[in-house]
């Protein structure tokens, strides 16, 4: 499905809100909830991207991700006066096993917006994204601590891996990305 003609729309124990695209103008809010989020998994100091980079790199000719978020009306606002309270977003992978896939990089809702169904309208609209992308599946990462996080999830369905496969997130980055780079053969 288009990313521009993603638009949902819930409401549920009188707080209404609507899950649409991200567009370019979104990108300070989606940058505002990236540092909320950071600071909730109390890693504030890891947050490096700018509302400038995510407009470049979401929003290009070929884009790296893509977002949704979800919207409340004006009488719905937080006193701060924002009006994108969640965000949801994801980009494409390739499994050698299954074929098309999705990863969800970050699924975030302001924490006065929890318990409305803003969380779940996020995941099921990427969920129905990845079955219109004909995806095998969609997955994601929580760190381990956080359990309300984990008991979301398995309520609607996800599999642990690390607990039922063994499978382990590694990464290279910084210095050692640098050093394994070096090590390219030469022609």
């Amino acid at each position: 499905m288009d990313k521009c003609r993603a638009n949902f729309v819930f409401a549920k124990l009188n707080m209404n809100f609507k899950i649409r695209a991200a567009t370019t103008v979104d990108c300070k809010d989606i940058s505002r909830m990236i540092t909320e989020l950071a600071v909730y998994e109390k890693m504030p100091g890891q947050v490096k991207i700018s509302s400038e980079e995510l407009e470049r790199d979401g929003f290009c000719q070929n884009p790296l991700f893509q977002c949704l978020v979800a919207e409340v009306p004006d009488e719905n606002k937080p006193k701060e006066g924002f009006a994108i309270v969640g965000y949801a977003l994801y980009f494409s992978i390739y499994s050698t096993w299954k074929g098309r896939s999705m990863h969800l990089e970050d699924l975030y809702v302001m924490p006065q917006f929890r318990g409305f169904g803003i969380g779940k309208g996020l995941l099921a609209a990427v969920a129905k994204v990845a079955k219109e992308k004909q995806c095998a599946r969609l997955q994601l990462i929580v760190l381990d601590w956080n359990t309300p996080s984990r008991d979301f999830y398995a309520a609607k369905g996800a599999e642990d891996l690390t607990a039922n496969e063994g499978w382990h997130l590694l990464r290279f980055h910084g210095q050692n990305l640098d050093a394994l780079a070096i090590e390219t053969p030469k022609n």
